[in-house]
């Protein structure tokens, strides 16, 4: 592992340090409704206000398409920010304009300034290179040094997390080189038993991380709507549940892969079967490979793991030293199907060794669910960079950090 850290930046007071943090939260009427990300920034930011740096936050929000949208503003992340941090926090209403060179003119030393949305520029998400390095020059020039600490953006090729920090002397923040820590311990030597939680949507999604992880893992549990492709590839009636009828063929390349390694992928006895997608749908438990037998007949929904596969998943979590959780069992927002996750959460929380959620809409759980993310060996901040990670991919805003 090298990875060039803050400390390789020398003494920072005085200095103008931008720091690409990933504040990309989720929203309602201009409510956070997760704060996890602000949280996750605070220990890199209140290392540099501590140093006497003037700190210039650089993050992204939503999916804007290269122009302003008042909807996806910064700024309440920014009210957050100071209120997380206990220290006033500034706000630019642009990103490279005329507002953010003058807040960053003013900054004193120990001061924070958030920056507008990068996306409301087209060259921070552009596939054109040069498009990307001009902005990322604009940027540059607000900078004397550059901390990346976004790692939910570390896989993308994106102007503030690879173009920029080849512009200024750069260095990883406190999140990213935590982030790698515990993602080095899934891959160099983990302890055993080790088992892997699969849940989410699309087998599509996942289909790299099975791929390098099934010679690695004791066991995968798979959960979400991705178990019915599984159940398919083993010949089972799905009803009208989330398929992807194109990956059966791969699947079955899975189950008869792991069988020849001896690795367990341990697959539901039975799923919480609805009328429709609805908290107040009609519902009943059904054995996996009698969907159809319901009588919601072929268009039920199978919407979560039922309560039987919830008690054998909290089993082998439960003996496992190692553990990976990414996606969740079934429709967690739905009070009706949440309590397979509930099950696996709580079973992560009870290991005796390292318990690792991976990010997105697990880590998103967990906190919805009510749990004490402190019960948790490590919450991930990136769902997506995790998963490439685990992949084996290369992450370019992390090899931009010197990351080998």
């Amino acid at each position: 592992m090298t990875l060039r850290t803050i400390d390789s930046l020398g003494p920072l007071a005085g200095t103008r340090v931008v720091v690409r943090c990933d504040l990309n939260v989720p929203l309602k009427d201009g409510v956070i409704t997760d704060d996890g990300r602000v949280r996750a920034s605070v220990p890199t930011l209140a290392a540099l206000v501590e140093q006497g740096a003037k700190v210039i936050v650089l993050s992204h929000l939503g999916r804007p398409e290269g122009e302003p949208d008042p909807k996806y503003s910064l700024e309440p992340v920014a009210v957050r920010l100071g209120e997380v941090l206990d220290a006033p926090v500034a706000f630019a209403t642009d990103t490279v304009g005329e507002d953010a060179a003058a807040k960053v003119a003013a900054l004193g030393d120990g001061e924070v300034l958030v920056l507008e949305n990068l996306r409301f520029n087209p060259g921070e998400t552009s596939k054109n290179e040069a498009e990307r390095t001009a902005f990322a020059g604009q940027l540059a020039e607000f900078a004397d040094a550059v901390v990346s600490d976004g790692f939910g953006v570390v896989h993308r090729k994106q102007a503030s997390v690879y173009e920029l920090e080849q512009l200024r002397p750069s260095a990883a923040g406190r999140l990213i080189a935590a982030e790698l820590d515990v993602l080095d311990r899934l891959t160099e030597n983990p302890e055993r038993p080790y088992v892997v939680v699969l849940g989410g949507s699309k087998v599509s999604d996942k289909l790299g991380v099975i791929e390098h992880l099934l010679p690695r893992v004791d066991a995968l549990l798979i959960g979400g709507g991705m178990l019915f492709t599984f159940l398919a590839a083993q010949g089972h009636k799905v009803g009208s549940s989330l398929l992807e009828a194109d990956q059966i063929d791969t699947v079955k390349g899975y189950l008869a892969d792991a069988a020849e390694r001896g690795v367990d992928i341990v697959l539901p006895t039975d799923v919480v079967v609805a009328a429709s997608f609805s908290a107040d749908a009609d519902h009943e438990v059904a054995p996996a490979d009698a969907i159809e037998e319901t009588p919601f007949g072929a268009s039920g929904l199978g919407l979560d793991i039922g309560p039987e596969t919830a008690a054998a998943f909290a089993d082998r979590i439960r003996d496992a030293r190692t553990v990976f959780w990414n996606g969740p069992m079934g429709v967690f927002e739905l009070a009706p199907f949440a309590e397979g996750t509930r099950t696996v959460a709580s079973a992560l929380t009870e290991i005796d060794g390292l318990s690792v959620v991976g990010g997105g809409d697990s880590a998103a759980a967990v906190r919805q669910l009510g749990f004490d993310e402190s019960a948790f060996g490590h919450i991930s901040t990136g769902g997506g960079a995790s998963l490439e990670f685990l992949e084996g991919k290369k992450l370019p805003g992390l090899e931009v950090l010197g990351w080998q």
